[in-house]
């Protein structure tokens, strides 16, 4: 019986929440030992693969990858309703087979994405499990209420190994996420080769905070299997290179870097605004100019974000000048800009995408970009920063934007938060998770889980459905599904957790 009403309740437990669910109480579909992973439409392969991929082990299933439809299994097929768009899918549950319907790739992952939590939670298992696999009838018709889901790992602070920013990577990939963002410099450390500049991970990447000495960063041919990875989810990087302050790893590394021309000692501590790179030489253009182009060579998607942020020794004047002189190269090497809100100030572009880290609901910068036409990103720091501590009492985190507990997480909506900038002028939504107190994959869980679903939800979900007393127990129905994937969340007590 658990089978059956594990499948009962699991429409009613979607994170995110989808936009149209019709049930079928009559139908169940059941996955059997002889089922195959059916994919009729081209735009499928890795989708399919994918799911191939997180069945076989909990099910012991072979299921088989092929492109013909027959018999009982899982199809993957082209030609969903328009109104689904570039990113939505239809599921259709019959008693033979799930069907996934999606115009493109990235349709047919957010359809995987809500199969996976159709199934019963031990389907997430690494090692083999005793079924039913079923699923409960329905039609499901979703897409997605902004283009940008994202999430951001920090591995300048403390440096995440390529296998852990992997694991994260998957985590996020199960929430429907599609953007990846990763900081990888800062006061801290380096964290990627640029082999025209050597000695940036030679001596930029060989510390994090605390001290610990080692290589590091990553090379070219890992960063480019973390994306390539990515990719395989549905979701694409977004490489971070925060300029001109958060750069003392930089600066230690190349004294030409530097006004005075002398290299900066290494740091290790969790102070900011300390640090800016010499506006004046041309030298610092060049630098970036070479860090941009071989970034953007093995970086796929669209975007360089050029941080931006906290430059409080870079004078206003100083800030100006350097954007005049960033923004175009960016362009030059065919990439879209990102930075932190401050830059926005500096240019009327409106292709570039401020993305909002603030504590306040009002930013007059920001809203002026929204007026003349930029889409903005929306990551205020007093809400959907994961490092912020959830109460008091908790070990890991800082606080200086506040206590984000999960209600708190969910209780604002991106389209009218703030002042000036309306639902037409949100790109959508990104949870940062800096790294000055975390070490370890289940520091980072811990932080995230449950907020990074929270994210997803404001970003997915249409905005209709906003609403705490029905959102929590879906929060909670996540948890058995955590503990199967050995995902260390944090059990707030403002949910109601599915035992």
């Amino acid at each position: 019986m658990t089978g059956t009403a594990e499948a009962a309740t699991s429409l009613q437990e979607l994170v995110p929440q989808p936009v149209q669910i019709q049930p079928r109480t009559d139908i169940t579909f059941t996955l059997t030992a002889s089922a195959k992973i059916q994919q009729a439409a081209d735009t499928a392969k890795q989708p399919a693969e994918l799911l191939a991929t997180i069945l076989r082990p909990s099910t012991g299933f072979a299921l088989p990858i092929t492109t013909e439809v027959a018999g009982n299994g899982i199809v993957l097929a082209a030609g969903a309703d328009p109104k689904v768009g570039p990113e939505g899918y239809q599921l259709d549950v019959t008693p033979q087979q799930v069907v996934i319907r999606a115009n493109t790739t990235q349709g047919h992952f957010n359809g995987v994405a809500t199969l996976r939590q159709l199934l019963p939670a031990k389907a997430e298992a690494k090692t083999k499990q005793t079924g039913p696999w079923t699923v409960p009838g329905a039609s499901i018709l979703d897409h997605p209420r902004y283009q940008h889901r994202g999430a951001m790992l920090d591995v300048s602070r403390h440096f995440f190994t390529p296998d852990q920013v992997k694991r994260y990577i998957d985590q996020i990939a199960a929430f429907k996420i599609n953007y990846f963002h990763l900081h990888l410099s800062d006061d801290q450390g380096w964290r990627l080769e640029i082999k025209s500049w050597p000695e940036l991970t030679k001596i930029g990447g060989s510390t994090e905070v605390g001290g610990r000495k080692g290589n590091l960063f990553y090379t070219q041919d890992q960063y480019k299997d973390l994306v390539a990875h990515a990719a395989s989810r549905g979701i694409t990087v977004i490489p971070e290179f925060d300029m001109p302050g958060h750069t003392n790893a930089a600066q230690a590394s190349y004294a030409e870097l530097n006004c005075d021309g002398k290299k900066r000692p290494l740091y290790t501590g969790t102070d900011v605004g300390f640090s800016s790179l010499c506006i004046s030489k041309e030298i610092t253009y060049k630098f970036i100019e070479d860090v941009v182009k071989e970034v953007s060579a093995i970086t796929p998607g669209p975007y360089f974000h050029i941080g931006g942020d906290e430059a409080l020794s870079t004078p206003d004047a100083d800030y100006v000048k350097f954007m005049n002189r960033v923004l175009p190269i960016v362009k030059k090497y065919g990439k879209t800009t990102v930075g932190w809100h401050e830059f926005i100030k500096t240019t009327k572009d409106t292709a570039v995408i401020p993305q909002f880290w603030g504590t306040t609901r009002t930013d007059a910068n920001v809203a002026a970009a929204a007026q003349r036409g930029n889409k903005v990103l929306m990551s205020p720091a007093n809400r959907i920063y994961l490092d912020m501590k959830y109460n008091k009492n908790t070990k890991l985190g800082l606080d200086w934007a506040g206590l984000v507990e999960v209600k708190d997480a969910y209780g604002w909506n991106p389209g009218a938060y703030l002042s000036g900038v309306g639902e037409a002028s949100v790109r959508g939504v990104e949870a940062p998770l800096w790294t000055e107190t975390l070490k370890t994959s289940a520091d980072i869980e811990y932080m995230a889980f449950p907020r990074l679903a929270v994210a997803a939800e404001l970003g997915w979900a249409p905005a209709s459905v906003h609403n705490w007393d029905t959102f929590a127990p879906r929060l909670g129905a996540q948890g058995p599904r955590w503990k199967v994937q050995g995902i260390n969340y944090y059990a707030s007590t403002q949910v109601p957790w599915k035992k």
